[in-house]
């Protein structure tokens, strides 16, 4: 509710309380009529700064997903192939025993021992290379997940 109270005088001496005094009560309604459109901009606006976070939302779930399953992938497949190299310097130790036993017993050339060696170092040169790999996919997929745990499970 609103109102308004005034005097009214056609010279600054006649101001007093006499019969120019006005008061006015009642309620009062505005209304933007005559707006140009603003309201309905403003809010097609907010709308699609409603739809962009919406879809930034979106956007970043995705992309931590795709994190989150290469990093599966990665530390998955890198542990196969660890297991894999495990197995080869398992053979390649044999073979080189294998190739000692022969050349000390006169069966063998030193070339067959000298080879097995090569072939042992290089797989456990690829298994040390395996085994970092392991555990850098290990510490990619904490992060992706969001990291946070206090150990590591044992390998």
């Amino acid at each position: 509710m609103l109102g308004s109270a005034g005097r009214q005088a056609t010279q600054l001496h006649d101001l007093s309380l006499s019969l120019g005094n006005f008061f006015a009560a009642g309620p009062a309604i505005s209304l933007p009529i005559f707006t140009g459109g603003r309201i309905r901009s403003n809010v097609a606006v907010q709308n699609a700064r409603w739809r962009q976070t919406q879809i930034l939302y979106q956007s970043t779930v995705l992309n931590a997903l795709e994190e989150t399953e290469n990093a599966l992938v990665n530390y998955s497949q890198e542990q196969e192939r660890r297991d894999r190299l495990q197995a080869a310097v398992s053979q390649n130790r044999t073979a080189l025993e294998l190739s000692r036993e022969l050349y000390t017993s006169g069966l063998g050339d030193f070339l067959a021992v000298l080879d097995a060696q090569r072939q042992l170092y290089g797989n456990e040169d690829l298994l040390a290379q395996s085994q970092t790999a392991v555990t850098t996919n290990l510490i990619a997929l904490y992060k992706a997940l969001g990291g946070g745990w206090e150990s590591f499970p044992q390998q």
